[in-house]
């Protein structure tokens, strides 16, 4: 029997936006989490910085909603950071409603700003409006000197296109969805509609294009008894 998914993780591989709600208030992060859901984007969460941070060195996010006040890093120090190392949107949800601490939270780099309480239904506006100014570059998947174009699903190496089949341009999309994460074998083999030796063929195969030892793999992983994972450069910008 497979172990109960983890609240705290995306559900589902899809194009759907990846939203990282960080909030030390557990019951604000599950309500965020099944709203926004509801609302058909992936959520992850985290409740303090440290966690966050873990988060974004594993994940592609496409939002961050993001609370000022909590215990140790506070979100204006994450803020700062995040903003000097990514290029994704950041909502702050805090509730602190002073028009100072506003102006302060738009000084570290916030792209919008919603105090608590809050109608759940405003902020999934807001987001889909950041959204719709969110850069390209937000789908491009770095790792040494490649970059995978998630949207277009083109491969490239220094600059230069690298050919892909359909299949192996399907897994590089499936991989990239959630870089750093580990891609369980059933979900590639249910995607590509293949058994389990044909999944290790393509993998093989793909990795040839990608690593420069195959056998030893730096970027395409495997995980034991799970799946495979894509290594991504963390904070990269192309």
């Amino acid at each position: 029997m497979s172990p109960p998914a983890d609240p705290s993780e995306p559900q589902m591989i899809d194009d759907a936006p990846h939203i990282l709600v960080v909030d030390d208030d557990h019951r604000i992060r599950s309500l965020l989490q099944r709203f926004l859901r509801s609302q058909s984007f992936r959520v992850s969460a985290a409740g303090n910085a440290a966690d966050a941070r873990r988060k974004l060195d594993g994940f592609l996010f496409d939002v961050i909603v993001l609370d000022i006040m909590m215990p140790g890093e506070d979100g204006l120090s994450l803020l700062a950071s995040v903003k000097a190392e990514r290029e994704v949107p950041v909502l702050m949800l805090t509730a602190k409603a002073d028009p100072d601490d506003r102006i302060l939270g738009l000084e570290h780099g916030a792209d919008d700003y919603l105090t608590k309480p809050f109608e759940p239904r405003e902020l999934a506006l807001r987001l889909n409006n950041l959204l719709k100014r969110r850069p390209e570059s937000a789908r491009l998947i770095r790792f040494g000197g490649f970059v995978f174009d998630v949207r277009r699903e083109e491969l490239s190496r220094d600059g230069q296109s690298v050919r892909l089949t359909d299949r192996e341009r399907r897994l590089m999309r499936l991989l990239a969805a959630r870089p750093g994460a580990t891609i369980p074998r059933h979900e590639l083999v249910a995607d590509e509609d293949l058994g389990d030796r044909a999944i290790d063929v393509q993998i093989n195969r793909l990795r040839r294009k990608l690593e420069d030892d195959p056998a030893q793999p730096k970027y395409l992983q495997t995980m034991r008894g799970q799946g495979y994972r894509l290594l991504a450069d963390p904070g990269a910008e192309p």
